[in-house]
């Protein structure tokens, strides 16, 4: 006999005849493994090695896109649509579960690629940290401009040798001849939305497993980086995001079917060691800020919070006990006017201290992200020989024998103990309360400030993207200074004349990742200098006269700059312009006291 709890599932399904339509639970999964690949193997990232049609040879860096509204066609020809199903799809691929399906059986499966018009154009900060559809986790939000980018397609490419060098102008090919050139696709805008559909012979009555692949290669075929163009914003009556519109159905396949699930992902972690009567820490965020995936280990107390910034301006955390974390990270945005730091030493390494604030949408730390997390980021300076240079053991000595801090630590964590663990989640929870959020600009989204007609033509550049072959000029920050946070948390190699330090290549051991430095929030950028990883730059006039001469070419150089060999080539009203709109970041509670 059906149990009452599937009899009253089967009550509930929504069935429309006119549509023939039907939303049901009823237990089955269908797990949906999106992955990449170029003539039927695995796309491998950042490796310039595939071709389209004008000969041309490109690589992929980013192949990142939204895919919405699922529904199922069954062998009776009905519709089984899945109500508020969104996946966002990785460089690296995704797997996609759609729960609670009937056992039926399936003839086509059919999404879109983008969400709806008015999912499109709703408010991005209503949605809970992993869902597909927060920015801070897809990257893929225009924010101030509103609406999504459907699809993100970046790279390098390089001319056939024998047409002439990377398709830029012939004055600019001796010295560009040896690196490849750069092409940024956004796909966006709504009448982009795509629809795809894939025939498929599947049985229902089990769990199953799709593997549903796109081909970039298929999606690129008769477009010319160096007669199309290397960039595209989806603008109205753009020929290349038309291309890409028209070759997005056949790019896609079913590459295989096989009955079984997917492992369950495991359980969040549990609070680590709780005091008796935790009191959480309150903190209250703007409509227009995303949600981040705050640790679900370390949830913030008002006493963690106290302990770890009494640590944090704790000299005995140094060989010394002369330098404290406060030490180069100074003021409200705890950040650093030097260049560099000197350690206990007076000694200082290659790398400028960056400011502290809005980390919690962070997932990785320092310049070259070998840190996950913030707790651990915050006991690595403590043992750096050019830093702190006291071991753990020594700091835990020190504070045990401290009589303010036992008390501190029994009120923070249930055990009391004073260990190097607690004292990183106590660090991490202090850090974590760092916001930085109410500029002038944000006054002026809420309509209490106002915009001056040159910080808004620096708004303007900021957020254009810069298309000669369309007559449009603009700045292209917002590719990687873009959303509510300005920044996308990743790492780029700008094209900062080099140095002997890697980057991002010293954590991973990936060429592909040499100088390439972790992207920093502009908020505050007006209070933060000297800038870049190390410090090479004093004002942010000479920040945007890099952008604007021209770069270091490399094979690493970010494909946003790549594309723009010889710089943007901004007036001085314009560049004037753009330090305008820079300064409206600045949050007046981060003013240093006068």
């Amino acid at each position: 006999m059906m149990s009452k709890a599937k009899a009253s599932r089967l009550a509930k399904c929504v069935l429309s005849l006119s549509l023939l339509t039907a939303h049901c639970s009823l237990g089955t999964s269908l797990h949906l493994d999106f992955i990449h690949e170029v003539d039927g193997r695995p796309l491998l990232i950042d490796s310039l090695r595939y071709g389209n049609s004008s000969s041309e040879t490109f690589s992929l860096t980013r192949l990142e896109w939204l895919a919405t509204d699922f529904s199922l066609t069954t062998s009776t020809g009905n519709t089984l649509v899945i109500p508020n199903s969104t996946a966002f799809i990785s460089t690296r691929g995704t797997t996609f579960t759609l729960p609670d399906l009937p056992a039926e059986k399936i003839t086509a499966i059919t999404f879109h690629i983008g969400p709806d018009e008015k999912t499109n154009h709703s408010d991005p900060a209503q949605y809970t940290a992993n869902h597909p559809l927060n920015p801070n986790l897809n990257k893929l939000h225009w924010d101030w401009q509103g609406g999504y980018i459907f699809l993100a397609l970046e790279g390098h490419w390089r001319a056939d040798p024998q047409q002439g060098s990377v398709g830029v102008p012939p004055t600019d090919q001796p010295r560009s001849q040896n690196h490849p050139g750069g092409f940024a696709y956004h796909f966006a805008r709504d009448p982009n939305r795509t629809k795809i559909t894939l025939p498929i012979k599947l049985d229902l009555h089990h769990e199953s497993r799709v593997t549903i692949a796109l081909d970039p290669q298929k999606l690129l075929t008769d477009l010319s980086f160096a007669k199309d163009g290397a960039t595209t914003h989806s603008a109205e009556g753009d020929p290349v995001a038309e291309h890409l519109k028209t070759k997005l159905p056949s790019a896609f396949r079913i590459t295989g079917i096989q009955k079984g699930g997917i492992p369950r992902p495991p359980n969040p972690p549990a609070p680590i060691d709780l005091p008796a009567n935790p009191q959480g820490y309150p903190i209250t965020l703007p409509k227009h800020i995303p949600l981040p995936a705050l640790p679900s280990d370390n949830p913030i107390l008002t006493t963690r919070v106290a302990l770890g910034e009494k640590l944090f301006h704790e000299p005995k955390l140094s060989r010394t006990n002369t330098i404290s974390c406060a030490s180069c990270h100074q003021g409200e945005t705890l950040s650093d006017p030097r260049q560099f730091s000197p350690g206990v030493d007076g000694d200082h390494a290659n790398r400028h201290s960056m400011p502290l604030f809005n980390l919690a949408w962070k997932s990785s730390f320092f310049w070259d992200g070998r840190a996950d997390t913030l707790r651990t980021q915050a006991l690595i300076p403590i043992s750096d020989h050019l830093e702190m240079d006291e071991s753990l053991e020594n700091v835990v000595a020190k504070l045990k024998t401290d009589p303010t801090y036992p008390p501190l630590f029994a009120a923070a964590f249930g055990s009391g103990d004073i260990t190097p663990e607690n004292i990183g989640l106590a660090i991490e929870n202090f850090l974590l309360t760092r916001l930085s959020l109410d500029s002038k600009l944000d006054q002026s989204l809420k309509g209490k400030d106002t915009l001056t007609s040159e910080e808004q033509r620096g708004f303007e550049l900021f957020f254009t993207e810069s298309e000669p072959r369309l007559g449009q000029l603009g700045a292209d920050c917002f590719h990687c200074h873009g959303g509510a946070l300005f920044t996308d948390h990743s790492f780029h190699n700008t094209g900062l004349s080099t140095t002997d330090d890697l980057g991002l290549e010293k954590t991973t051991g990936k060429k592909s990742d040499r100088y390439k430095f972790s992207t920093p929030s502009l908020r505050n950028v007006a209070l933060t200098a000297p800038y870049m990883h190390d410090g090479r730059f004093a004002t942010l006039e000479e920040v945007i006269d890099h952008y604007n001469s021209g770069f270091e070419l490399s094979e690493t150089l970010d494909p946003n700059l790549a594309k723009h060999p010889t710089g943007l080539g901004l007036s001085e009203a314009d560049k004037a312009a753009l330090v305008a709109f820079l300064k409206t970041l600045t949050d007046p509670a981060m003013q240093p006291a006068e």
